[in-house]
């Protein structure tokens, strides 16, 4: 599934009734996979290419990458923006296959009920992303990463590793906690726009 794919399924099917959802959907859709997409791949592209060893052998640079990179960045970050995907997806079904319009959102309990808890589950997984990529990735790339490399042969046993553009990366990482953090507080924002409009709908009833 390509990121262009999901971006237009995104853009296309899924029209939250609020206007902070709206602007969610556009930095979402637009913003953050451009970002993924485009600079992800220059930052990351070659990275296992350029990583490099002591000694500079491509069993031992092959086995520190992949001690280092449990999963690449580009695939975790992928797997983040499909999952949270999937909470507004299941709405739009279900209100594809009632026939709910922005309106019967704001003006029907059950369906206004329905819509927050389809936020509140992008909220979480937006959390616990942020927390699997705190602890796979950091908050800060170093140059050098100690690799133990005992298991491959004994004669080397802990060997030091050169990270390839270890600033541009720090940059990134930090970036992409901060359009996890923006989507938070996004659906926060729309939870309480959806509840202060269904409180202005009762009260003008």
């Amino acid at each position: 599934m390509s990121l262009n794919y999901i971006k237009n399924f995104y853009e296309g099917c899924l029209r939250p009734p609020t206007v902070i959802g709206q602007f969610h959907t556009l930095f979402f859709g637009s913003v953050r996979m451009f970002f993924l997409g485009v600079l992800g791949f220059a930052v990351y592209g070659n990275e296992a290419l350029h990583f490099s060893c002591e000694p500079d052998k491509r069993e031992v640079n092959l086995f520190c990458y992949n001690q280092f990179r449990p999963i690449t960045p580009q695939v975790f970050w992928a797997l983040q923006l499909v999952t949270v995907l999937v909470p507004g997806a299941i709405f739009h079904l279900y209100a594809a296959c009632r026939n709910i319009d922005q309106e019967d959102i704001l003006q029907k309990p059950a369906y206004t009920v329905f819509y927050i808890l389809s936020v509140l589950l992008r909220i979480v997984l937006e959390v616990v992303a942020f927390w699997l990529q705190s602890h796979l990735f950091g908050f800060q790339v170093n140059p050098l990463y100690r690799c133990d490399a005992g298991a491959l042969d004994k004669k080397f046993n802990i060997t030091r590793c050169m990270v390839p553009e270890h600033f541009e990366k720090t940059i990134f990482l930090i970036a992409m906690y901060t359009f996890t953090v923006i989507t938070v507080v996004l659906g926060v924002a729309e939870i309480f726009e959806i509840l202060c409009r269904r409180l202005g709908f009762l009260n003008n009833q």
